[in-house]
């Protein structure tokens, strides 16, 4: 249930999609397509980020009512971030997503840099096709994300 992000970076790291459901960067799937939502909650855990200076930003206490949302909600989580911690190379041009099933998929880092991995599906992980699942900034593959991704190696 983990994703590597590795090939022509600073850092190659692994993504443990199952604890981002504590994490406050994820965003609703409902919202994620709607910019001015993202970019209100997106600005407001940055200002968090820089009063605390804790990276990345958990919940310490969940009141019931969050704790019931959050099992019943399906969210993605931007990628943005994980790219600037990675550091990709200035040379590097795409990404190859590899999925479960030996496909791959090959994107610009510009369509990469605003994708949203949804890692969570009515509160649960996504353990048949996930670790998780990439859609587009766009919400161009709402209907037909890529799903089953085990790696991002960046070209």
């Amino acid at each position: 249930m983990i994703v590597q992000l590795t090939g022509n970076v600073s850092y190659s790291i692994t993504l443990d999609p199952t604890v981002w459901i504590f994490d406050d960067r994820k965003i609703l799937f409902d919202d994620a397509f709607d910019d001015q939502k993202v970019n209100s909650q997106y600005n407001s855990v940055e200002q968090f980020d820089r009063e605390t200076f804790i990276k990345p930003p958990v919940n310490k206490s969940i009141a019931k009512f969050e704790r019931e949302k959050i099992l019943t909600n399906t969210y993605v989580m931007p990628i943005k971030d994980f790219l600037k911690t990675a550091e990709i190379s200035t040379e590097a041009q795409h990404a190859r997503l590899q999925t479960s099933n030996e496909e791959g998929h090959t994107i610009t880092l510009d369509q990469l840099q605003n994708c949203f991995l949804m890692f969570a599906k009515e509160g649960k992980p996504l353990k048949e096709d996930g670790p998780v699942h990439l859609y587009f900034g766009d919400g161009s593959n709402k209907n037909a994300p890529i799903k089953g991704i085990k790696k991002i190696i960046i070209e």
